[in-house]
């Protein structure tokens, strides 16, 4: 695929979108690859690091080497992923903490577009499809309501957690952020990126490649062989994870982890009438409807890419 440097600033564009994205627990980086044209692409580019690219490497050198490994796409997706995610990953916490409904509102209108547009890609419905939506629905509901456990501290926990956490990244509608507050290790991978524990974030980018590098290749046959239902699967995870992004919560149990610091542990949806607090019902409507522009206008530019 022929692509000039503003292509490729396009796609470091998009992935600033992804990391901003996947650094809000509740928000996938996933579904912004989908809407914005590249999801299909990035899978496909994963799946294909196998042992035949290194024999290319050897044989036929390093240009080769590049050209099939697609490595201007990743070079230009993963650095804007990467700026954003740990940039972005320190003011996505002081958002959730100082201005959850704001935040909350802006990503509950981005996550009802991507269902829309996911969805119309369905090209024919059927009750495989249907079954498919509904089990979708029903997995991402239930992975947003589990528990939040303890942190975890200990640094090789960190692999295991990165190779889950990924997984979940490049899947629209499931939250990586999430699994790892689930798993007890965001946190701790917070930390380690801003005191610059080197160990530590290397640990979770061998787990995430390991589980990335797998994941792919059943990301890749289910589009191939199964493609309407994969889709359909992908917008109910979309829509199931609706319930974890809904602006207007009350706090039933809280966590006080070994600091003192307390942190919700188990939230309720309730009407923004019934917020204990000021619900800032206008400007939450007003950042939800930006959410929604906003994938509106990463469709359009990702249709006419396409």
């Amino acid at each position: 695929m022929q692509r000039r440097f503003k292509d490729y600033l396009i796609i470091s564009f998009k992935g600033l979108a992804m990391g901003a994205a996947d650094a809000v627990p509740g928000v996938s980086g996933g579904t912004i690859a989908f809407i914005s044209g590249i999801y299909e692409e990035l899978v496909a580019t994963i799946s294909n690091i196998n042992l035949s690219l290194f024999k290319t490497l050897f044989n036929k050198g390093f240009f080769a080497f590049w050209k099939q490994a697609n490595a201007n796409f990743v070079l230009a997706l993963v650095s804007g992923i990467v700026i954003s995610y740990v940039s972005f990953m320190q003011f996505a916490k002081y958002l959730l903490e100082n201005h959850p409904v704001l935040i909350w509102s802006f990503f509950f209108g981005l996550i009802i577009a991507s269902i829309y547009f996911v969805g119309k890609q369905i090209r024919r419905w059927n009750m495989a499809v249907i079954t498919a939506l509904i089990i979708g629905t029903i997995v991402a509901y239930i992975i947003s309501s589990l528990p939040v456990l303890a942190t975890n501290d200990n640094p090789n926990f960190l692999f295991f957690a990165g190779a889950i956490a990924i997984c979940a990244m490049i899947l629209p509608g499931i939250s990586g952020s999430f699994i790892l507050i689930i798993l007890g290790a965001y946190k701790t991978l917070g930390d380690a990126i801003h005191d610059f524990d080197v160990k530590k974030i290397v640990i979770f980018i061998c787990g995430a490649l390991i589980g990335l590098l797998s994941f792919s290749h059943v990301l890749k046959w289910l589009f191939k062989n199964y493609h309407n239902i994969t889709l359909a699967l992908l917008t109910g995870f979309m829509f199931g994870s609706l319930e974890k992004v809904w602006p207007w919560k009350t706090t039933l149990s809280w966590h006080t982890n070994s600091k003192g610091i307390k942190s919700p542990l188990i939230q309720e949806s309730i009407s923004p009438f019934s917020f204990n607090g000021d619900n800032q019902l206008l400007f939450a409507i007003f950042l939800a409807v930006l959410g929604f522009l906003t994938i509106f206008i990463l469709e359009k530019v990702g249709s006419k890419k396409q």
